[in-house]
């Protein structure tokens, strides 16, 4: 599991990881020297920027950019792939996602097809145990006309290559709010779609389904967790 969070870099770091994400697009196997060359900065502060997104170092960090992040290879049944999903369980993403919500005061669910579902099942479960706006969208103009300020957009997929969330981000962005992408299988292209991403599981399902053929029992696996958290007494 990977928590993403840009939000924790400061202007230089910022301006580093803009650099090294452009230039890896258009060029394989970037190594950390290089890395400091074009970012202008030494290779330590490229090796504090990738433990300070999260990665142990900064091979680790290019092998999640460029898609090579190891994970499960071999699809077996749901039943033992969800098994491997709950033993690996990180529940300390669930706190990282409680403590981002406490920071709004409206959370927007979107998502398309069956995690638009999944998402309303999230808003109905979301408005017993907060006292928050919540609401489950599918659509960029319902988007636009609620977001504002104080909003957290999460968008639900699990594999963001159904459609592009790029509209949705700059939308929000325009008015101020915030996009967090929680996304069951590994897609480095979401990056550029967030402000903060989660990754939820290290082990796929069959690469033959189509993105609606997939099954979304992690995501309920995760709600319930918020959720149980949620209605526990402080």
């Amino acid at each position: 599991m990977i928590n993403l969070d840009l939000s924790r870099l400061n202007p230089l770091e910022l301006k580093v990881y803009q650099a090294i994400h452009a230039y890896a697009a258009e060029h394989p196997n970037l190594n950390i020297t290089e890395a400091a060359l074009i970012s202008e900065c030494s290779i330590s502060k490229v090796s504090k920027l990738s433990k300070k997104l999260g990665f142990a170092n900064f091979k680790q960090y290019m092998d999640f950019v460029y898609g090579r992040t190891p994970i499960e290879k071999v699809s077996s049944s749901e039943l033992e792939r969800l098994k491997k999903f709950i033993d690996d369980f990180d529940s300390k993403l669930v706190t990282d996602f409680i403590d981002i919500l406490d920071n709004y005061d409206k959370i927007i669910l979107f998502g398309y097809g069956p995690s638009y579902l999944i998402a309303q099942y999230f808003e109905y479960k979301l408005r017993i145990f907060t006292n928050k706006t919540v609401i489950a969208l599918t659509d960029e103009l319902s988007v636009r006309s609620m977001v504002d300020n104080k909003t957290l957009l999460v968008v639900l997929t699990t594999t963001g290559t159904f459609k592009s969330f790029q509209n949705i981000f700059e939308i929000v962005k325009a008015k101020g709010g915030e996009v967090l992408v929680v996304s069951e299988e590994y897609n480095p292209s979401l990056i550029s779609t967030c402000d903060k991403m989660f990754w939820l599981s290290k082990f796929p399902q069959p690469t033959e389904f189509q993105p609606h053929e997939k099954t979304r029992t992690a995501f309920l696996i995760f709600i319930e967790e918020v959720i149980d958290r949620l209605r526990r007494p402080h």
